[in-house]
C-alpha cells in the first residue's frame, strides 16, 4: 500500500511538473496592449466624433463604443473608435478605405 502510495506521488508530481513546463511565455513579436496613457491621448486626438463605417453617433444609440488598436506591421497602433462590433467586423475587410477616412478628417481639424 506504501508503494501505491508512493507511486501517486510521483505521477503527481511529475503531471504537474509538465503542465507548468507547458506554460509559454509570450513570443518576443506578440502584439501588447496599448497602455492607457497611450489609448486616453489617442482618444483625445480621435478627430471623430461618428463611427468611421457607419457614421453612427459614438456612445449614442448603439451603446458606449469600441475602442479598437488596429497593428499592422511595421507601422504605429492606430486607434479606430466603432458604435458597435459589426463596424469593428466591416472595418477589417478594408482598413486602408477606413483608415483614409480617419486620416481625412484629422487633416480637415
Amino acid at each position: 500500500m506504501k508503494n501505491i502510495r508512493s507511486l501517486f506521488a510521483i505521477l503527481f508530481t511529475l503531471s504537474a511538473a509538465l503542465s507548468f513546463a507547458e506554460t509559454k511565455a509570450p513570443a518576443p513579436n506578440a502584439p501588447m496592449a496599448p497602455s492607457a496613457t497611450w489609448l486616453a491621448q489617442a482618444q483625445s486626438q480621435y478627430p471623430l466624433k461618428t463611427c468611421v463605417v457607419s457614421a453612427e453617433e459614438i456612445g449614442g444609440s448603439m451603446g458606449p463604443g469600441i475602442n479598437y488598436v488596429y497593428q499592422q506591421a511595421g507601422q504605429p497602433d492606430r486607434l479606430v473608435r466603432f458604435c458597435c462590433k459589426h463596424c469593428q467586423q466591416d472595418f477589417n475587410q478594408d482598413p486602408a478605405k477606413y483608415l483614409k477616412l480617419i486620416d481625412d478628417a484629422a487633416k480637415a481639424k
